[in-house]
């Protein structure tokens, strides 16, 4: 998604043409590509053809109202995550209320004061793109490591009815190139997403800087939603994201270290068999956990000093896959009476 915030396009729905004219001048200055309707009616006909990032929407209208065209907006699946805010000079707590209800993110009071108008457009404008992007770089990712993991259940299988061990350094050697860009990409966003977050948050402290006494619903609101709290959490989501996704950076950086594809396995390098064993130990970690058919095993490591060796790394690591495998398999069959088993390495 390359469109800045600057160039959204923005539905201001009135029916008054001085108020259409002020509103759509104020935000042409800003950078906003701006569309216009002056009834509810050809607000929904007109939006069916091109859906807009924001919608400003007249409360009191002929014929449908602004509550009536918000309802079917968020009616209807394709328009109801367009944020809509309410241009009212109703400001009664009840109108207010209702807008709320009926699924707006904020309101604008007449006659407008464009300084407020520019600072509410901006903040849910930034809001809605940060939404947009992060669902689409969720999809997106889950869609890819969905089909990954697919794919290593189904070599997984493939594995434990094959002894041909030759062809796991290929296959792992795959499989750590396809998690390398989407758990980058992930990782890059989350960086992007922690600067999102700084931004608006920042963004929001000025708002409650110079507008200090929000009308009661809001603050009401605010509270309802724990807004403190989701202040203080996100940035917190976001650390806990960046971990997650450095995690699996190591799980793929073992993948390659077992699979050796930066080696040419016809010649000898030199190597240290610890970060073999290591990789191997880390590949078949989901086998050292307990299920409802086996019991955890405990590795213990006992390494000695080993110097690094001139040997055939993707060749070792396949007799460590070997010797492990055999082990836990081994261990499995024993210990059905235990409360634990451990591995010595």
């Amino acid at each position: 998604m390359t469109t800045t915030s600057s160039s959204a396009l923005i539905l201001v729905v009135d029916d008054t043409p001085a108020n259409l004219t002020i509103m759509v001048e104020t935000l042409i200055d800003e950078g906003y590509e701006v569309t216009t309707a002056i009834s509810g009616e050809r607000a929904l006909k007109q939006i069916s053809y091109e859906l807009p990032e924001l919608i400003l929407l007249d409360i009191q209208m002929p014929g449908m109202d602004g509550f009536e065209t918000c309802k079917k907006l968020k009616e209807n699946p394709e328009t109801k995550d367009i944020p809509v805010i309410f241009m009212t000079a109703m400001a009664d707590s009840e109108s207010i209320v209702k807008g709320f209800t009926l699924g707006a993110v904020d309101y604008i009071t007449k006659p407008f004061q464009v300084t407020e108008v520019l600072a509410r457009v901006k903040t849910h404008i930034n809001l809605q793109y940060l939404r947009k992007n992060l669902e689409h770089t969720i999809v997106k990712k889950t869609h890819e490591l969905d089909q990954i993991l697919n794919e290593l259940k189904k070599f997984q299988v493939k594995l434990i009815q094959s002894e041909k061990m030759s062809a796991l350094g290929e296959l792992i050697a795959g499989i750590a190139h396809e998690l390398n860009n989407p758990i980058g990409s992930i990782y890059s966003n989350t960086n992007h997403l922690e600067i999102y977050i700084k931004n608006i948050i920042h963004h929001l402290s000025l708002y409650q800087k110079y507008y200090p006494h929000p009308v009661s619903e809001i603050i009401e609101d605010a509270e309802k939603m724990d807004l403190d709290f989701i202040i203080h959490d996100l940035p917190n989501m976001v650390t806990s994201m960046k971990a997650a996704s450095e995690r699996i950076t190591i799980l793929s950086t073992s993948l390659r270290t077992f699979s050796r594809i930066e080696l040419n396995n016809k010649k000898k390098v030199t190597f240290h068999i610890h970060k073999s064993i290591n990789s191997t130990l880390l590949i078949l970690n989901h086998r050292l956990k307990a299920n409802q058919y086996r019991l955890r095993i405990k590795v213990v490591k006992n390494y000695g000093y080993i110097p690094h060796i001139e040997c055939f790394p993707g060749q070792l690591g396949q007799v460590f896959m070997n010797l492990i495998s055999n082990a836990i398999d081994a261990i499995n069959e024993l210990s059905h009476q235990k409360e634990f088993s451990q591995l010595k390495v």
